[in-house]
């Protein structure tokens, strides 16, 4: 299984905030901009806290297996990388979903004098936030779930596997 990358979860938040920027902008002069629903960070802040409970878990459960002790409940590896996929699926959702609302919020900085856009700008910073703790979440539930040959693989030194 390939690692998440940084750069492409960047490269998504950067691209959903520019065509969400240029989008807003653009229905806003031609209509009423939809609203940034309150439910956006919750959800997404729901997703970040699933996730790190997983990741907690299984680290606890890896520890207690690694240490031999008794009566320590091992862990599935098709359910640990079942976990990795929902982690790195959750994160590229949350740097799509953050970038669109981070374009939206951008444009809606522009209207904070109007009460109602000011608290869809909050709504918007809000969902950023809680869509940067998603992916932090499933960065560590990935490390967590790393095994360790495969940080062997990863120095420049190491020989390829044939």
């Amino acid at each position: 299984m390939r690692e998440l990358r940084i750069r492409v979860l960047a490269g998504v938040f950067v691209v959903a905030g520019v065509l969400s920027w240029a989008g807003a902008r653009l229905w806003n002069s031609i209509g009423t901009l939809p609203s940034v629903p309150l439910a956006a960070p919750v959800v997404l802040a729901l997703i970040a806290v699933v996730l790190l409970a997983t990741a907690i878990s299984l680290r606890a459960r890896l520890k207690a297996q690694r240490e031999r002790r008794p009566g320590a409940k091992g862990v599935d590896p098709l359910m640990a990388a079942r976990a990795v996929v929902f982690g790195q699926a959750s994160a590229l959702v949350a740097a799509l979903v953050a970038g669109m609302y981070g374009g939206t919020g951008t444009f809606l900085l522009e209207l904070l004098d109007m009460p109602a856009r000011r608290d869809q700008a909050i709504y918007a910073g809000f969902s950023v936030l809680a869509g940067l703790a998603v992916i932090a979440a499933a960065m560590f539930l990935e490390r967590v779930c790393k095994l360790p040959e495969d940080e062997d693989q990863n120095h420049p030194g190491a020989e390829p596997v044939a």
